[in-house]
């Protein structure tokens, strides 16, 4: 049997033995003047992340027992250990229900092969630009013996996949736009047509590397060191330290939440926690009429259209990535700005509890009761903390940040106040997360760092959870109501 592992295994194992080949301390100089005639690789990064300091990302050797089995059993799955999953260790229970979905959705019985699974990975990470995920799937298509052709571009895979093409791109960045007349032209080709089943399948998958995308950005995690981009061969440039003081988290990169200083930011979280206190106090006191509430979304809804989302031009992705899907310019816009705007998707007619779980579930089963558990876990999720505070009912909270993240997608809750939203997310903060969901590759490290500055990382990953999961489910509603509305 193929054991893919081996070769990370030996690069990880040389680098461990040769350390002292790439210090500048006298030791390791006098070490660096032996010529063995091998290449060391150097990570390019410090950690799992660029964001969060190496050292307070939980590390296999230190965690829990719990922790240990889902790691040795995400391992045995994939051969591997990957960042993603190092991330998400800081919230164990969530990390669980995501790599059974996962495993299930890529390696168990479903409607369509294994590696079209993984090629429909490549296409939706792609679209945007999420070289990380791309790398990870191109590894994994070719083991499950995908052709090496298929990989020269969308145009070389088969008819079938290209069909796949203009989904992909819709639902990534505008999934309000889909019909049952795209639903329509799968199901009904004349050549190359799908089944309702295979549909659902890839319509889970493209959604689920969408919003993972959306994960690997907000977090900014780094390629491992065995994979393309977490490695160079250069001999490191530093003053005053030594590579190995840099591989064991000593440089003072590590050290910018020490040095930010909190005085322009204290009291953030009292400030929060008392207008979580006073919006829970006017709920007693007074309701808001239909008509207020339907007008509150609106403002809301058109308000988060002109949210700017990040400073830099529009990248450009490179070949490498765009030859993996069709028509590179389409991608999230301001439609307001054009007199255009997203329309109202109202939840009580159309909703994942009454309505998407049923779908999935009969079309593709096990996999609805997967993805509710796994949306319920990251939208439940508490451990009834803020920063250094305890004790602390979080729900309001994190029921705001998921309802403005389906608000930008047009979806409303009748029953929700979204007055609510503008009182408990700041600026910084709908600029991340608007990011973060929409044009996840222009997520930058000072966007991370700029909202929440007095909250724990694990609590920042949290939301990263909640903002994965709930644009997840908001691309799955659009796509499964045009579906219903093909099937009726």
């Amino acid at each position: 049997m193929r054991h893919a592992v081996a070769p990370s295994e030996s690069v990880e194992n040389n680098s461990i033995a040769v350390t002292g080949l790439l210090k500048i301390c006298t030791h390791c100089e006098r070490l660096n003047k032996k010529d063995l005639g091998i290449r060391i690789p150097r990570p390019l990064g410090n950690g799992p992340s660029r964001f969060i300091p190496e050292k307070e990302i939980l590390q296999v050797s230190k965690v829990d027992s719990r922790t240990q089995s889902i790691f040795e059993d995400a391992f045995a799955a994939l051969g591997r250990l990957d960042n993603i999953s190092l991330l998400m260790s800081f919230h164990p229970q969530y990390l669980e229900s995501f790599l059974r979905t996962q495993h299930y959705l890529l390696q168990m019985d479903g409607p369509l092969p294994l590696h079209y699974r993984h090629y429909i990975g490549i296409m939706a990470a792609a679209r945007h630009q999420c070289s990380y995920l791309v790398n990870l799937h191109v590894n994994d298509f070719l083991q499950v013996g995908g052709d090496q052709k298929w990989l020269n571009g969308l145009n070389e895979a088969p008819k079938k996949l290209q069909q796949l093409g203009e989904l992909n791109k819709i639902l990534a960045h505008r999934p309000w736009l889909i019909t049952k007349e795209h639903i329509e032209r799968f199901l009904k080709a004349e050549e190359h047509s799908w089944s309702l089943a295979e549909l659902i399948h890839a319509v889970v998958l493209l959604t689920h590397y969408h919003s993972l995308a959306s994960f690997t950005f907000g977090c900014g995690i780094m390629p491992e060191i065995n994979c393309d981009g977490g490695h160079t061969f250069r001999p490191p440039s530093l003053s005053q330290y030594c590579v190995c003081d840099i591989a064991n988290g000593n440089s003072h990169a590590n050290h910018h939440d020490d040095l930010l200083g909190n005085q322009e930011m204290c009291g953030e979280v009292e400030v929060l926690m008392k207008r979580m206190k006073q919006l829970q106090e006017c709920r007693d006191d007074e309701e808001a009429s239909q008509e207020e509430m339907a007008t509150r979304f609106e403002r809301e809804k058109t308000e988060s259209m002109l949210v700017v989302t990040a400073e830099d031009e529009d990248s450009v992705p490179s070949r490498d990535i765009s030859r993996h899907f069709e028509d590179t310019s389409y991608g999230y816009q301001d439609f307001s700005r054009r007199g255009e705007h997203v329309p109202t998707f109202r939840a009580q007619d159309y909703s994942w509890e009454d309505h998407g779980f049923s779908l999935v579930n009969r079309l593709y089963p096990d996999v609805g009761q997967m993805l509710d558990e796994k949306f319920q876990m990251a939208y439940n999720l508490t451990y009834n903390t803020m920063a250094t505070h305890k004790d602390v009912d979080t729900s309001m909270l994190r029921r705001a940040i998921w309802n403005y993240i389906h608000c930008m997608f047009g979806i409303r809750y009748d029953d929700y106040d979204y007055g609510e939203i503008n009182q408990l997310l700041d600026r910084s903060f709908k600029i991340y997360i608007k990011t973060m969901v929409c044009s996840p590759e222009k997520t930058t490290k000072r966007m991370y760092e700029s909202f929440w500055r007095q909250f724990q990382h694990s609590e920042k990953v949290h939301v990263n959870l909640l903002l994965m999961e709930a644009r997840m489910q908001a691309e799955l509603l659009y796509a499964l109501r045009a579906i219903t509305r093909y099937m009726t």
